[in-house]
């Protein structure tokens, strides 16, 4: 079993060591101190390796979070404050120049220029935005710019709703999500998901009267009920924590890309993660879902809901069939021509994703299928 771990974790080495296209993602825990103000000092080794990552020809796009956090700070509002979803916007609309300005004054001596990319959630709920976002980044990539990656939480609500842990979302809610989104789009090769802990910690115990030791995961090859379990809530000044970066990573490993969740507190972790070094956790490639079929799993906007009975369902995941009118027990919610559909069981899981051949409302005499086989991507069910 060891030799086996190694020759994975010699692998896991050299994908990182030749990825070539490469997402940052940087939270708010490590971009900002706890009076709201930019900390520099933990910014600038981040800063420094992605410069050396650029300067060695490779794309980094720079997900950042801490504009909500550095509004707060320059308003000086108490963080109870932000309880209120408008303060919440408001602070990011101050934020916002403040966050760009100090990344502006830290690459310029490194000769990097930046961009702003500010998304929303329709960016990605529609193919023709999604497709146009991909060719704008590629473009700026094209130039040796560097992206740098925020929600426009100034006119988006989002990421700034709470949702309950572990549901299913269509589109990002938080950065972890929204950086996985981005490398998805862009076939970006590694995920970098940088937080204020060393990687996803498992907990042990000897005995019920010794106290209980954490240690590292240093290699994930699938993401299972029993590591969410290990997933905290959102960290203090922040919206996500490790459970969102478990959902971040596995849709990675899904696009056939390598994640790394690892601490940004750490001197040159960057370079250390591209030289192959074992550091953080990594989570290992899987499958790989390719354009359209990525989008309709991941990144669009759900429009309908439709319940089939068992028949359909197995046709389904044989993956032979596409899905008749036949097959369906129920629509839930309504859908016009090439919306996005969710298509769930009797039970209610969802256990697979596609695009409407027609609309719900058309009879069955104008059309017989629902979702067309090469529009439907079945999805993990939990």
């Amino acid at each position: 079993m060891s030799d086996r771990k190694d020759a994975i974790n010699r692998d896991q080495a050299k994908l990182l060591a030749a990825a070539h296209r490469i997402v940052v993602k940087v939270g708010t825990s490590t971009v900002t101190g706890p009076d709201g103000s930019f900390h520099a000092q933990r910014v600038q080794p981040i800063v420094d390796s992605i410069a050396r990552l650029m300067a060695k020809r490779r794309q980094v796009v720079l997900i950042s979070s801490g504009a909500i956090g550095l509004g707060r700070g320059w308003l000086n509002l108490h963080r109870s404050r932000l309880d209120d979803l408008v303060t919440k916007q408001a602070c990011a609309a101050v934020g916002q120049s403040l966050l760009m300005n100090a990344y502006k004054e830290l690459f310029d001596p490194h000769g990097v220029k930046i961009a702003q990319v500010l998304l929303t959630d329709e960016d990605f709920s529609s193919w023709s935005r999604y497709s146009n976002l991909r060719a704008t980044i590629e473009r700026l990539l094209g130039f040796g710019v560097l992206p740098i990656v925020n929600e426009n939480d100034t006119v988006s609500t989002k990421e700034l709703e709470s949702r309950p842990l572990g549901a299913r979302k269509a589109s990002f809610g938080d950065n972890d999500r929204l950086a996985a989104l981005v490398m998805s789009g862009l076939d970006a090769e590694a995920l970098i998901l940088l937080t204020n802990v060393d990687g996803l910690l498992k907990k042990s115990s000897r005995s019920h009267s010794e106290p209980e030791e954490s240690g590292l995961i240093p290699l994930v090859t699938e993401v299972t009920p029993a590591l969410r379990s290990l997933a905290a809530g959102p960290s203090a000044g922040g919206r996500g924590g490790m459970l969102t970066k478990l959902e971040a990573a596995e849709i990675a490993m899904n696009c056939g890309g390598t994640a790394v969740i690892a601490n940004g507190q750490v001197p040159e972790i960057l370079d250390r993660i591209f030289a192959g070094e074992p550091v953080g956790t990594t989570f290992q490639p899987s499958k790989r879902l390719r354009g359209k079929k990525r989008w309709i799993a991941y990144a669009a906007d759900v429009r309908g809901r439709i319940v089939v009975d068992q028949g359909a369902r197995q046709a389904l995941v044989a993956g032979k069939a596409s899905l008749l009118r036949s097959g369906v027990v129920r629509i839930e919610s309504h859908f016009a021509s090439l919306d996005v559909v969710s298509i769930l069981d009797e039970k209610g899981t969802e256990f697979a994703r596609g695009i409407s051949a027609c609309a719900s409302s058309e009879n069955e005499a104008a059309s017989r299928i629902l979702v067309r086989r090469d529009n439907i991507v079945l999805l993990e069910v939990p």
